[in-house]
Protein backbone atom coordinates (compact mmCIF):
# COMPACT_ATOMS: atom_id res chain seq x y z
CA UNK A 1 0.00 0.00 0.00
CA UNK A 2 2.54 2.82 1.13
CA UNK A 3 4.75 1.40 -2.43
CA UNK A 4 1.58 1.97 -4.20
CA UNK A 5 1.48 5.63 -2.82
CA UNK A 6 5.06 6.64 -3.92
CA UNK A 7 4.39 5.27 -7.15
CA UNK A 8 1.36 7.47 -7.44
CA UNK A 9 2.98 10.24 -6.16
CA UNK A 10 5.67 9.85 -8.30
CA UNK A 11 3.98 9.71 -11.43
CA UNK A 12 1.72 12.79 -9.77
CA UNK A 13 5.13 15.05 -9.32
CA UNK A 14 6.02 14.10 -12.92
CA UNK A 15 3.07 15.05 -14.63
CA UNK A 16 3.04 18.18 -12.64
CA UNK A 17 6.63 18.85 -13.36
CA UNK A 18 5.47 18.40 -17.03
CA UNK A 19 3.32 21.00 -16.80
CA UNK A 20 5.13 23.47 -15.44
CA UNK A 21 7.90 22.73 -17.82
CA UNK A 22 5.59 23.05 -20.28
CA UNK A 23 4.26 27.05 -18.66
CA UNK A 24 7.27 28.19 -18.28
CA UNK A 25 9.63 26.91 -21.20
CA UNK A 26 7.82 29.44 -23.64
CA UNK A 27 7.92 31.91 -21.10
CA UNK A 28 11.92 31.75 -21.19
CA UNK A 29 12.11 31.80 -24.95
CA UNK A 30 10.20 34.62 -25.45
CA UNK A 31 12.19 36.69 -23.04
CA UNK A 32 15.70 35.32 -24.50
CA UNK A 33 14.27 35.50 -28.13
CA UNK A 34 13.20 39.37 -27.96
CA UNK A 35 17.38 39.47 -26.57
CA UNK A 36 18.48 37.99 -29.75
CA UNK A 37 19.49 39.20 -32.83
CA UNK A 38 17.39 39.82 -36.11
CA UNK A 39 19.40 37.74 -38.44
CA UNK A 40 19.83 35.30 -35.84
CA UNK A 41 16.40 34.64 -35.24
CA UNK A 42 16.12 34.72 -39.15
CA UNK A 43 18.51 32.22 -40.11
CA UNK A 44 18.56 29.84 -37.04
CA UNK A 45 15.49 30.24 -35.48
CA UNK A 46 14.35 30.77 -32.03
CA UNK A 47 16.26 28.97 -29.15
CA UNK A 48 16.72 28.95 -25.46
CA UNK A 49 20.07 29.52 -26.23
CA UNK A 50 20.47 33.10 -27.81
CA UNK A 51 22.96 32.79 -30.87
CA UNK A 52 23.89 36.32 -30.61
CA UNK A 53 23.16 39.13 -27.88
CA UNK A 54 21.18 42.03 -29.21
CA UNK A 55 18.90 44.93 -27.88
CA UNK A 56 18.35 46.02 -31.49
CA UNK A 57 14.32 45.23 -30.67
CA UNK A 58 14.31 47.34 -27.03
CA UNK A 59 16.04 49.80 -28.99
CA UNK A 60 13.21 50.39 -31.28
CA UNK A 61 10.94 50.37 -29.02
CA UNK A 62 12.46 52.71 -27.01
CA UNK A 63 12.89 55.06 -29.29
CA UNK A 64 9.33 55.92 -28.80
CA UNK A 65 9.67 56.07 -24.85
CA UNK A 66 7.43 59.18 -24.47
CA UNK A 67 4.76 57.55 -26.34
CA UNK A 68 4.75 53.98 -24.25
CA UNK A 69 5.16 55.59 -20.99
CA UNK A 70 1.47 57.68 -21.41
CA UNK A 71 0.58 54.52 -23.22
CA UNK A 72 1.38 52.98 -19.87
CA UNK A 73 -0.38 55.51 -17.82
CA UNK A 74 -3.62 55.46 -19.78
CA UNK A 75 -3.59 52.07 -19.69
CA UNK A 76 -3.46 51.26 -15.85
CA UNK A 77 -5.88 54.31 -15.35
CA UNK A 78 -8.12 52.11 -17.75
CA UNK A 79 -7.54 49.08 -15.95
CA UNK A 80 -8.17 50.38 -12.83
CA UNK A 81 -11.34 52.06 -13.37
CA UNK A 82 -12.80 49.32 -15.82
CA UNK A 83 -11.90 46.54 -13.04
CA UNK A 84 -13.26 48.90 -10.32
CA UNK A 85 -16.64 49.36 -11.95
CA UNK A 86 -17.05 45.68 -13.81
CA UNK A 87 -16.84 44.32 -9.89
CA UNK A 88 -18.96 46.38 -8.60
CA UNK A 89 -21.86 45.88 -11.36
CA UNK A 90 -21.13 42.01 -11.04
CA UNK A 91 -21.52 42.26 -7.32
CA UNK A 92 -24.50 44.16 -7.33
CA UNK A 93 -25.77 41.69 -10.03
CA UNK A 94 -24.90 38.77 -8.63
CA UNK A 95 -25.88 39.21 -4.95
CA UNK A 96 -29.68 39.25 -6.07
CA UNK A 97 -29.50 36.38 -7.93
CA UNK A 98 -28.11 34.64 -5.45
CA UNK A 99 -31.03 34.99 -2.78
CA UNK A 100 -33.74 32.68 -3.39
CA UNK A 101 -36.56 35.11 -2.61
CA UNK A 102 -35.54 38.06 -4.89
CA UNK A 103 -39.06 38.22 -7.32
CA UNK A 104 -38.48 36.88 -10.83
CA UNK A 105 -35.49 35.83 -10.37
CA UNK A 106 -35.69 32.92 -13.18
CA UNK A 107 -36.46 35.28 -15.44
CA UNK A 108 -33.57 37.92 -14.88
CA UNK A 109 -30.88 34.88 -14.61
CA UNK A 110 -32.10 33.97 -17.91
CA UNK A 111 -31.71 37.59 -19.07
CA UNK A 112 -27.74 37.29 -17.69
CA UNK A 113 -26.95 33.83 -19.97
CA UNK A 114 -28.86 35.26 -22.71
CA UNK A 115 -26.23 37.35 -23.33
CA UNK A 116 -23.86 34.44 -23.05
CA UNK A 117 -25.49 33.20 -26.46
CA UNK A 118 -26.19 36.00 -28.65
CA UNK A 119 -25.61 39.75 -29.29
CA UNK A 120 -26.15 42.32 -31.82
CA UNK A 121 -23.38 41.90 -33.95
CA UNK A 122 -20.35 44.22 -34.82
CA UNK A 123 -21.67 46.63 -37.11
CA UNK A 124 -24.99 47.69 -34.84
CA UNK A 125 -23.00 47.52 -31.76
CA UNK A 126 -20.58 50.32 -32.82
CA UNK A 127 -23.19 52.85 -34.30
CA UNK A 128 -24.96 52.40 -30.92
CA UNK A 129 -22.11 53.79 -29.10
CA UNK A 130 -20.82 55.73 -31.07
CA UNK A 131 -23.95 57.87 -32.09
CA UNK A 132 -26.17 56.95 -29.17
CA UNK A 133 -23.70 56.92 -26.92
CA UNK A 134 -21.08 59.11 -28.19
CA UNK A 135 -18.28 56.88 -27.10
CA UNK A 136 -15.85 57.63 -29.76
CA UNK A 137 -12.45 58.93 -28.68
CA UNK A 138 -13.29 58.75 -25.15
CA UNK A 139 -11.86 56.88 -22.14
CA UNK A 140 -14.91 55.14 -21.97
CA UNK A 141 -14.44 53.64 -25.11
CA UNK A 142 -12.40 51.75 -23.76
CA UNK A 143 -14.28 50.48 -20.56
CA UNK A 144 -17.94 49.92 -22.04
CA UNK A 145 -18.01 47.81 -24.58
CA UNK A 146 -17.48 44.41 -24.04
CA UNK A 147 -16.23 44.32 -20.56
CA UNK A 148 -17.94 46.36 -18.25
CA UNK A 149 -20.69 43.79 -17.24
CA UNK A 150 -19.50 40.20 -17.78
CA UNK A 151 -22.10 37.33 -17.76
CA UNK A 152 -19.61 34.59 -16.93
CA UNK A 153 -18.31 36.86 -14.27
CA UNK A 154 -22.05 37.35 -12.73
CA UNK A 155 -22.64 33.63 -12.68
CA UNK A 156 -19.14 32.87 -11.16
CA UNK A 157 -20.14 35.17 -8.31
CA UNK A 158 -23.29 34.51 -8.00
CA UNK A 159 -22.80 30.61 -7.56
CA UNK A 160 -20.02 31.59 -4.89
CA UNK A 161 -22.54 33.99 -2.90
CA UNK A 162 -25.47 30.81 -3.02
CA UNK A 163 -23.18 27.79 -2.40
CA UNK A 164 -20.48 29.57 0.03
CA UNK A 165 -22.38 32.10 2.50
CA UNK A 166 -24.82 30.29 4.91
CA UNK A 167 -28.37 31.70 4.93
CA UNK A 168 -28.27 31.33 8.72
CA UNK A 169 -25.91 34.48 8.76
CA UNK A 170 -27.81 36.54 6.20
CA UNK A 171 -30.87 35.35 8.28
CA UNK A 172 -29.17 36.34 11.66
CA UNK A 173 -28.12 39.81 10.13
CA UNK A 174 -31.99 40.74 9.36
CA UNK A 175 -32.74 39.75 12.74
CA UNK A 176 -30.83 42.17 13.90
CA UNK A 177 -32.00 44.40 11.81
CA UNK A 178 -29.40 44.91 8.73
CA UNK A 179 -30.99 46.19 5.58
CA UNK A 180 -29.53 44.44 2.29
CA UNK A 181 -26.66 46.80 1.34
CA UNK A 182 -25.42 46.32 5.33
CA UNK A 183 -25.66 42.25 4.52
CA UNK A 184 -23.66 43.05 1.35
CA UNK A 185 -20.45 45.27 2.71
CA UNK A 186 -20.38 43.92 6.33
CA UNK A 187 -21.07 40.12 5.97
CA UNK A 188 -20.90 38.64 2.22
CA UNK A 189 -17.98 40.89 0.57
CA UNK A 190 -15.59 40.23 3.59
CA UNK A 191 -16.67 36.54 3.43
CA UNK A 192 -15.76 36.50 -0.63
CA UNK A 193 -12.13 38.03 -1.10
CA UNK A 194 -11.21 34.52 -2.35
CA UNK A 195 -13.42 35.19 -5.02
CA UNK A 196 -12.86 39.12 -5.35
CA UNK A 197 -9.64 38.60 -5.84
CA UNK A 198 -9.48 35.86 -8.29
CA UNK A 199 -12.29 37.88 -10.63
CA UNK A 200 -10.21 41.38 -10.03
CA UNK A 201 -7.35 39.42 -11.53
CA UNK A 202 -9.39 38.00 -14.64
CA UNK A 203 -11.23 41.25 -15.34
CA UNK A 204 -7.52 43.27 -14.72
CA UNK A 205 -6.12 41.13 -17.52
CA UNK A 206 -8.77 41.68 -19.95
CA UNK A 207 -9.09 45.03 -19.74
CA UNK A 208 -4.78 45.12 -19.60
CA UNK A 209 -5.02 42.90 -22.74
CA UNK A 210 -7.79 44.66 -24.48
CA UNK A 211 -6.73 46.42 -28.15
CA UNK A 212 -10.38 45.47 -29.91
CA UNK A 213 -12.12 48.76 -27.80
CA UNK A 214 -9.20 50.67 -29.33
CA UNK A 215 -9.00 49.35 -32.78
CA UNK A 216 -13.13 50.23 -32.85
CA UNK A 217 -13.21 53.52 -31.13
CA UNK A 218 -10.21 55.50 -30.69
CA UNK A 219 -8.75 57.17 -33.61
CA UNK A 220 -6.77 59.77 -32.04
CA UNK A 221 -3.10 58.30 -31.06
CA UNK A 222 -2.98 60.54 -28.41
CA UNK A 223 -5.17 58.43 -26.40
CA UNK A 224 -3.83 55.29 -27.69
CA UNK A 225 -2.97 52.48 -24.51
CA UNK A 226 0.03 50.74 -24.37
CA UNK A 227 -1.59 47.71 -26.48
CA UNK A 228 -2.44 50.44 -29.25
CA UNK A 229 0.67 51.77 -29.33
CA UNK A 230 2.76 48.19 -29.47
CA UNK A 231 -0.06 46.88 -32.08
CA UNK A 232 0.13 50.22 -34.31
CA UNK A 233 4.17 49.73 -33.73
CA UNK A 234 4.26 46.29 -35.30
CA UNK A 235 1.69 46.80 -37.94
CA UNK A 236 4.26 49.96 -39.09
CA UNK A 237 6.76 47.37 -39.31
CA UNK A 238 5.30 44.84 -41.31
CA UNK A 239 4.22 47.86 -43.74
CA UNK A 240 7.62 49.23 -44.10
CA UNK A 241 8.76 45.62 -44.77
CA UNK A 242 6.00 45.07 -47.42
CA UNK A 243 6.78 48.21 -49.14
CA UNK A 244 10.48 47.13 -48.81
CA UNK A 245 10.62 43.75 -50.34
CA UNK A 246 8.58 45.31 -53.32
CA UNK A 247 10.67 47.84 -54.10
CA UNK A 248 13.87 45.13 -54.23
CA UNK A 249 14.86 46.55 -51.06
CA UNK A 250 17.03 44.90 -48.44
CA UNK A 251 14.67 44.58 -45.35
CA UNK A 252 18.40 44.11 -43.49
CA UNK A 253 19.59 46.91 -44.42
CA UNK A 254 16.86 48.67 -42.74
CA UNK A 255 17.78 47.43 -39.60
CA UNK A 256 13.92 46.75 -38.45
CA UNK A 257 13.46 43.89 -36.22
CA UNK A 258 10.86 42.31 -38.15
CA UNK A 259 11.22 38.95 -36.24
CA UNK A 260 12.17 39.90 -32.51
CA UNK A 261 9.68 42.70 -32.69
CA UNK A 262 6.80 40.73 -31.87
CA UNK A 263 9.16 39.08 -28.70
CA UNK A 264 10.03 42.51 -27.66
CA UNK A 265 6.28 43.43 -27.50
CA UNK A 266 4.84 41.13 -25.50
CA UNK A 267 7.67 41.06 -23.25
CA UNK A 268 6.76 44.78 -22.72
CA UNK A 269 2.79 44.03 -22.42
CA UNK A 270 3.18 41.04 -19.85
CA UNK A 271 6.28 43.13 -17.43
CA UNK A 272 3.20 44.86 -15.29
CA UNK A 273 0.91 41.78 -14.74
CA UNK A 274 3.84 39.78 -13.48
CA UNK A 275 4.67 42.59 -10.98
CA UNK A 276 1.12 42.58 -9.96
CA UNK A 277 0.58 38.84 -9.74
CA UNK A 278 2.71 37.68 -6.60
CA UNK A 279 0.59 39.71 -4.91
CA UNK A 280 -2.77 38.24 -5.65
CA UNK A 281 -1.77 34.70 -6.29
CA UNK A 282 -2.80 33.82 -3.35
CA UNK A 283 -6.38 34.65 -2.92
CA UNK A 284 -6.38 33.67 -6.70
CA UNK A 285 -5.15 30.49 -5.94
CA UNK A 286 -8.24 29.91 -3.10
CA UNK A 287 -10.64 31.23 -4.77
CA UNK A 288 -10.19 29.20 -7.44
CA UNK A 289 -10.41 25.67 -5.14
CA UNK A 290 -12.96 27.23 -3.93
CA UNK A 291 -15.12 27.89 -6.72
CA UNK A 292 -13.86 24.24 -7.89
CA UNK A 293 -15.38 22.51 -5.07
CA UNK A 294 -18.43 24.19 -4.32
CA UNK A 295 -19.51 25.72 -6.99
Amino acid sequence: MVENNKVQQLLLNIVMTILGLSCVIPFMLLIISSFSSEASLVTKGYSLFPKEFSLETYSYICKSISSLMKGYGLTILVTVVGTMSSIALTVLFAYPLSRKELPFRNFFALFIFFTMLFNGGIVPTYLMYVNTFSIKNTLWAYIVPGHLLGAFYVIMMRSYFASSIPDSLVEAARLDGCGEFRILRSIILPLSKPMLATLTLMIGLTYWNDWVNGLYYITDPSKYTIQMILNTMLMDIRFLSTTASSLGVDVGDMKLPTVGIRMGIAVAAVIPILIIYPFLQKYFVKGIAVGGVKG
